[in-house]
């Protein structure tokens, strides 16, 4: 291990930052308290500090002691709602939400690199600290674009991290590629005729139905998608009746879409329309769907990727660098950002996902231990781009 003893020493303040930020977790695009916690720390530090992008963003800029290039360094700030089961003294505050994925210490993580850069500006150029709102399903990246992020703050490369369960602390992974998948929603309603449960042959019955839909819908990653593209097409909810002797007149299907490869999306999207309209046909039902392509693939280039590894293996050293774990079908919204800048996205390891530490988990907690190692790879990077 090669961390600074500086950022060492930055460990309990790191982790009183994040346990308040734990304790009052908050959802898509209502980050008020967290914004304004960020924003009054880099104030305090001396950053220029402009609030209000995509609602509760905010961004911090430090230049530092010389011309040079800019780059964007982002953590996410928003928490899910799910009820907390951790049991922890710092454990959420508000009902039904918590911090279940770890941006409570993505963002302990950025103020700690913002607090040692402002202190120590041994970099030329300029560095841009981004809190983004709305990660979990939102896509608050996608509104950061839209309101012109990198035209108000221009930058040469944008990065981003998020802890990994499993990988031990001290390890971080650098994938240049398709590093997270590209996630589509999807919504059959499937009408039909309602009629006595006892009678099913003087209705149409839209149950059966979304049940072969549901079946059929297994067929198009096997037999449609060709095995060397990695697919996922998963049903997640069903409605539809509401007693026991009662065939409904609708049911509800809502699932999600997930692949690297925008042709894959394409026939996915095509294959789902198919079957849910030629299945409900076969059953003297109708069907009507809505596809949402949602988030784009992460795809990491690869100069920025080994830019990011050089400041991991920095880090932890080579033999905790890993450069060949499988890419995720799980979505990430920096893909936005990366769609517009090169980049890279790499993976810091959370420890063991023993007893519920896995992400989206009521039992989840993000480790303590694992705040030096966010933070001297920020202040790695930064140093190491902005020589």
């Amino acid at each position: 291990m090669k961390l600074r003893k500086s950022i060492e020493e930055l460990k309990p303040l790191m982790m009183e930052w994040r346990h308040e930020i734990h304790a009052y977790p908050e959802i898509a695009f209502e980050e008020f308290r967290t914004a304004s916690f960020v924003e009054e720390k880099l104030r305090e530090w001396g950053l220029e500090v402009e609030s209000g992008i995509a609602k509760t963003g905010v961004v911090g800029t430090l230049r530092g002691s010389g011309n040079g290039p800019a780059i964007a360094i982002r953590a996410d700030m928003d928490a899910l709602e799910i009820t907390e089961e951790t049991g922890l003294d710092y454990a959420s505050q508000h009902k039904g939400k918590m911090h279940a994925c770890g941006h409570d210490g993505h963002t302990a993580m950025l103020l700690g690199a913002a607090y040692h850069l402002s202190i120590n500006k041994k970099f030329k150029g300029t560095v841009h600290f981004i809190f983004q709102p709305a990660e979990e399903g939102a896509g608050g990246a996608k509104v950061m674009m839209e309101e012109g992020l990198f035209e108000k703050f221009p930058v040469d490369a944008v990065y981003g991290l998020h802890n990994w369960p499993g990988l031990p602390v001290g390890h971080f992974a650098a994938i240049s590629g398709p590093v997270m998948a590209a996630a589509d929603l999807f919504k059959i309603s499937i009408s039909g005729k309602g009629t006595h449960g006892a009678m099913p042959h003087l209705g149409a019955d839209p149950i059966v139905c979304a049940s072969q839909i549901v079946m059929s819908l297994q067929t198009i990653t096997s037999r449609n998608i060709d095995p060397v593209f990695a697919s996922v097409v998963s049903i997640t909810k069903i409605n539809g009746g509401s007693t026991m002797n009662v065939i409904p007149e609708k049911v509800i299907l809502e699932g999600t879409a997930r692949a690297f490869d925008d042709s894959v999306r394409d026939q996915i999207e095509s294959r789902i329309r198919k079957i849910a309209i030629k299945n409900a046909e076969s059953h003297d039902c109708i069907s009507e769907v809505s596809y949402n392509r949602n988030y784009p693939a992460t795809v990491n280039s690869l100069h920025e990727t080994e830019l990011a590894a050089t400041a991991a293996e920095s880090t932890v050293g080579s033999e905790n660098l890993h450069r060949s774990l499988p890419a995720c079908m799980g979505a990430e919204d920096f893909a936005f950002m990366l769609n517009e800048k090169p980049g890279c996205y790499i993976w810091m390891g959370n420890g063991s996902s023993d007893g519920g530490r896995i992400l989206h988990n009521p039992r989840y907690d993000f480790n303590d231990d694992a705040l030096p190692f966010g933070a001297n790879y920020w202040v790695n990077l930064v140093e190491g781009l902005l020589k």
